[in-house]
């Protein structure tokens, strides 16, 4: 069955000698994985690499038959041109930690447009802007709400943050509560949109103690959550 589905890459695996599987979330159907046979074959097949790199935004001619775990594209375009994403050395170091993520915790096999049309907006905000060490940050932090732990904002003015349970708390709960500045920065963090993320003054060394306590907070709410591999050539990056 032929059908057109818009299309986020999360990442790519080189299959046999001359195929690739490219795993994509999609607006339709959510994760889909894609094989793309003999593509490596030829230099007008490897040209049309460049369609699948991280986070590139595509619109997808498909094949899609419901009982496999693989299929194939008949037709791919880009739906949105990044200007910079792919260029720009800090953004691509962005771009390669957040799919790392996007691929570790995304796995849902079905539609959800509310959380595809996130990651596209967002996207292309990063793409745009000017002002972005921090971005990463608030992505992450809003992505928790389309994966069901985001923390409840109710309580906000509470003296600590119990990771574990995701709320705030009037006392120290021991390993689980934060405070101080990685406490102040969340409090900042909730309350704001990527467009109000300029006003967000911060070091490189609290970038990363907020980036770290905010992955162990996927780690404590996702079964089988992975440091990304790439997060040493982000605070590299970053530094």
């Amino acid at each position: 069955m032929l059908t057109k589905n818009n299309s986020i890459v999360l990442s790519k695996l080189k299959y046999k000698d001359y195929d690739l599987i490219v795993k994509c979330y999609t607006q339709q159907r959510g994760i889909v994985s894609y094989i793309l046979r003999g593509i490596l074959k030829s230099k007008k097949g490897q040209a049309k690499t460049v369609y699948f790199q991280a986070l590139s935004q595509l619109q997808i001619e498909e094949n899609f038959k419901p009982n496999q775990s693989l299929h194939t594209i008949k037709e791919v375009k880009l739906g949105y041109i990044y200007k910079s994403l792919h260029t720009n050395i800090y953004k691509s170091a962005i771009v390669l930690f957040l799919s790392e993520i996007l691929s570790n915790v995304l796995r849902e096999e079905e539609r959800n447009e509310a959380l595809y049309d996130y990651l596209e907006t967002a996207l292309q905000y990063l793409d745009n802007e000017e002002q972005y060490a921090n971005f990463h940050l608030l992505f992450l932090l809003k992505l928790t709400r389309y994966l069901g732990f985001q923390p409840e904002n109710l309580n906000k003015n509470h003296a600590y943050f119990n990771l574990q349970s995701g709320i705030f708390e009037t006392f120290d709960d021991g390993i689980y509560s934060i405070s101080g500045k990685n406490l102040t920065l969340l409090k900042q963090l909730l309350g704001i949109n990527f467009d109000a993320l300029h006003t967000i003054k911060i070091s490189a060394k609290q970038r990363q103690e907020f980036l770290n306590m905010l992955l162990h907070y996927f780690e404590l709410h996702l079964d089988g959550f992975k440091k990304p591999k790439s997060l040493q050539v982000l605070n590299e990056v970053f530094h």
